[in-house]
């Protein structure tokens, strides 16, 4: 991205080095802890392990949304933060350098950045909740075809019952097989096998040969002796069962793009829920992206700490409010879409309170001499701080008296 001066180099390169390493880190801390349920879902269903990956990639936006703001703000506070404790801050203030003009390249990134999220947020977030859904229904009915549970029984058709000891070749060659079949003309078949294959039919899709090898076969006919049949090889087709196709796009207002939520909201022929739904789901998307304008303003109030101190309680307390204001929007859609606050109000009061406030803290930082938004918490973390240090320094005391006494 091409800038005018050196000092807007120099403030660029020193945001999008740390936005980027969190925007990496975010994303991959929230994918490593939705990586473990997935495999546990998958391996309940039988599915196979690659199913991970594809849903991991469909859950990508969810994490972008929140992660592009988070890595905006702990960008810019990283930069303003650096600035300030190096003491270069204070000499670009002394030769007239406002924080309005500071602050000039972190909007330029911010408005770059609400495009990238406008269009994840509209357009590309519902389609992936969608097809993330469309495989998780894929998965619970067969369609990705789950693989045969080792050790357990699996009821095939609703008429067989098959049990491996073993599994090779991603399901498809079976060792230390027993299945037990009751026919169509009432007699009952119990099969055991040494090994045994899946094989595909040309002449039917819905249809699989398991070739069995080296076993025995017990008729038991109702009303006859049963007999036993061995065999050096035999064929068992198995029917597959009949695949329900996945419903349309749009069940949920999480799922509409920006067109459709525009239609549905404000439309005399939906009903109340969608409608309500709808408006609540746009009105959310909207405040997540309007924020991100305030996000430079709060990262400059928070990164300044007090004269003569390295205080990092600003980086923190950033954080916080971001995931807790993400946390009260996903609230207040839930309550809109019941129709318990009315969506503009209850989405966009939040809002307001939270600008405020930013703006509040950034017109303290920028404009009241020796001004700290957060000074009365700067003030009891040191404290805590200092007591904690009161408490410990007896024992280290102590523990250096022992140690001359042994020596």
């Amino acid at each position: 991205m091409p800038f005018s001066s050196r000092l807007d180099r120099y403030i660029f390169r020193l945001t999008i080095v740390p936005m980027i390493g969190v925007f990496a880190l975010a994303a991959t801390l929230l994918m490593l802890e939705q990586m473990l349920k997935l495999f546990r879902f998958v391996s309940t269903e039988g599915g196979p392990v690659g199913v991970v990956f594809q849903m991991l990639g469909t859950l990508l936006p969810d994490y972008a949304v929140l992660a592009i703001p988070l890595g905006l703000l702990l960008g810019t506070l990283f930069a303003f933060r650096q600035l300030a404790l190096s003491s270069e801050l204070d000499v670009m203030r002394a030769v007239g350098l406002g924080y309005a003009r500071l602050l000039r390249v972190p909007f330029a990134i911010t408005l770059a950045l609400m495009a990238v999220n406008a269009a994840i947020v509209f357009y590309v977030q519902p389609v992936s909740k969608y097809y993330y859904e469309e495989l998780q229904f894929d998965l619970r009915s067969g369609a990705l075809g789950a693989s045969i549970k080792v050790g357990e029984f699996t009821t095939l058709a609703d008429r067989m019952a098959l049990r491996i000891e073993e599994s090779e070749d991603s399901g498809r060659k079976l060792k230390g097989i027993f299945a037990r079949i009751n026919a169509e003309d009432g007699q009952t078949l119990s099969i055991s096998a040494r090994e045994g294959r899946f094989l595909s039919t040309s002449d039917n899709p819905d249809t699989i040969i398991l070739r069995l090898s080296d076993g025995t076969i017990v008729q038991d006919p109702p009303g006859e002796t049963p007999r036993v049949l061995s065999f050096t090889e035999h064929d068992l087709p198995i029917d597959l069962p009949a695949i329900e196709q996945f419903r349309a796009r749009g069940e949920a207002e999480r799922e509409y793009i920006l067109p459709e939520l525009l239609r549905m909201g404000w439309s005399d022929t939906t009903t109340e829920a969608q409608r309500l739904g709808s408006q609540a789901s746009f009105n959310y998307r909207m405040v997540e992206l309007a924020m991100m304008l305030f996000m430079p303003l709060l990262a400059v109030a928070l990164a300044i700490p007090p004269k003569r101190s390295t205080s990092a309680l600003g980086v923190f307390v950033a954080v916080i409010l971001v995931v807790a204001y993400h946390k009260v929007n996903q609230y207040m859609q839930d309550f809109a879409a019941l129709g318990r606050v009315d969506p503009t109000l209850g989405l966009w009061g939040p809002f307001a309170i939270f600008a405020g406030l930013i703006l509040w803290w950034y017109w303290q930082i920028a404009h009241v001499p020796g001004g700290q938004p957060i000074g009365a918490l700067e003030s009891a973390f040191a404290k805590i701080v200092k007591r904690i240090g009161k408490l410990l320094r007896p024992k280290r005391r102590a523990d250096a008296f022992r140690v001359e006494q042994a020596s």
